[in-house]
């Protein structure tokens, strides 16, 4: 079930327009316009909510929660509204780091929406491949993420291609030094889904997670 999302994020600059929305999650998180996004994320935290994305008028879009059972395997993104939208799901025992998205609060395959792993077992930036779930061969992904976590510099793009449909940015305040918050931009293009372009982020992030405990 969708649900509207109470507080729609406002135009910013300019971006080329794909010819139509690109739903991922739901047509509510497809804009016509460029989405800037702020995620605000705690450090040292085990507790819900360790994730805060907002609007540019600092309006709460999504949250992040994670399980007190599997704190590190299993995420799920909330909508200002408390509202499941998607169960971010590592997938044990593969080569790979591998993952998977359900809808609402699922991990039933039935309601599976996209998979994301690494593109190599041996890299030292991050190199992602995103496949939806129609896309049961895996021979060509759907989505590509590269870039740098560390600098919190990466980049989305449609497929095999150079189109970009999301970028991240690091974003340094006095605010967020002084209370240690780790805090970047996100800007998605326009019909872009932003929900999912949010969840690829929250899955980096743990996978970043994992390389600094390794």
């Amino acid at each position: 079930m969708a649900y509207p999302n109470p507080y729609p994020p406002q135009p910013t600059t300019s971006a080329p327009m794909p010819a139509l929305p690109t739903t991922v999650i739901g047509p509510q998180f497809c804009a016509p316009y460029p989405v800037d996004l702020a995620v605000v994320k705690k450090v040292m935290t085990i507790s819900d909510g360790n994730f805060v994305v907002t609007d540019v008028n600092g309006n709460v879009v999504f949250k992040v929660k994670g399980s007190l059972m599997s704190l590190r395997d299993r995420r799920v993104l909330i909508d200002a509204a408390g509202h499941p939208l998607v169960t971010l799901r590592r997938k044990v025992m593969t080569a790979h780091d591998r993952w998977q998205a359900f809808r609402g609060e699922s991990t039933d395959d039935k309601d599976l929406i996209f998979t994301l792993k690494r593109s190599s077992f041996i890299q030292f930036k991050t190199k992602l491949d995103v496949f939806l779930a129609n896309n049961t061969k895996e021979d060509i992904c759907d989505f590509k993420v590269k870039g740098s976590w560390l600098e919190r510099s990466c980049v989305v793009y449609a497929g095999e291609s150079n189109n970009i449909v999301a970028q991240m940015h690091k974003k340094h305040t006095v605010q967020s030094i002084l209370i240690g918050k780790d805090h970047f931009m996100i800007t998605v293009y326009p019909n872009i889904d932003y929900a999912f372009i949010v969840a690829l982020i929250v899955i980096l992030d743990e996978i970043n997670e994992d390389e600094k405990e390794d």
